[in-house]
């Protein structure tokens, strides 16, 4: 493998830290804790290892007498399973609402640009940029708009619980009312925010009538 200028690997460096910045920026306008510089550091990393893994042993002989050559490049290789480690740490689960996996998902593709830029693969990792920015931004607005036409619209009812209160009672007493739960937030402040299936005007406010009823509830709003 040829060697590699210092110019060449610092644009390289350049190219992974920049385009794994565009989609850190994007999780940053979203308020997720993975934002703009973890995004960077993943991209300029995975960046790193690929030049390491790839120029750092041009000196080096990997042969033996019995004609066994050994692949440096595994050094890369291990990034795929590092990264996951790091994905898995953006994903939270409360009850059961599952938030993060976007992010979980963003990260390991930056680290995926991060080796293609460390490779010089220009097209690709610019590429790969481009497309994961049109799935997190248009894309995601012509999805919703589809999944809509084709699932019920929802609605999220925000309550706060009673010192005592029990979330199972609240989500139990939703059920015998007919209401559909698609998802629960749990949040720290004794918070539930509740994703249900959309409901008819009169069924909303009855719902939401019995719920104030609840010793378990203390307050209750349909959010906008």
């Amino acid at each position: 493998m040829p060697d590699l200028s210092t110019t060449e690997a610092l644009l390289r460096l350049l190219a992974a830290a920049a385009l794994g910045g565009l989609i850190g920026f994007e999780r940053e306008l979203r308020d997720h804790e993975a934002g703009f510089r973890t995004h960077l550091i993943v991209s300029l990393g995975a960046c790193v290892f690929t030049l390491v893994s790839a120029y750092a042993w041009t000196g080096w002989t990997f042969s033996t007498r019995q004609g066994v050559v050994f692949d440096p490049t595994r050094i890369a290789a291990q990034i795929v399973t590092g990264i996951g480690f790091l994905g898995a740490g953006a994903i939270i689960v409360r009850g059961i609402s599952v938030r993060g996996l976007t992010t979980a998902a963003t990260l390991w593709v930056c680290a995926a640009i991060g080796m293609a830029a460390g490779t010089g693969y220009y097209a690709v990792a610019l590429g790969s940029t481009a497309l994961v920015l049109v799935s997190l931004g248009p894309l995601r607005v012509v999805s919703k708009r589809m999944v809509s036409r084709v699932r019920p619209e929802e609605a999220e009812l925000a309550l706060n619980l009673a010192p005592e209160g029990a979330a199972a009672n609240v989500l139990a007493r939703i059920e015998e009312l007919g209401g559909v739960v698609n998802s629960v937030e749990f949040g720290d402040d004794r918070t539930l925010d509740i994703v249900l299936r959309a409901l008819r005007r009169s069924e909303s406010v009855r719902l939401a009538e019995e719920l104030a009823k609840l010793e378990d509830v203390e307050r209750l709003q349909w959010r906008p």
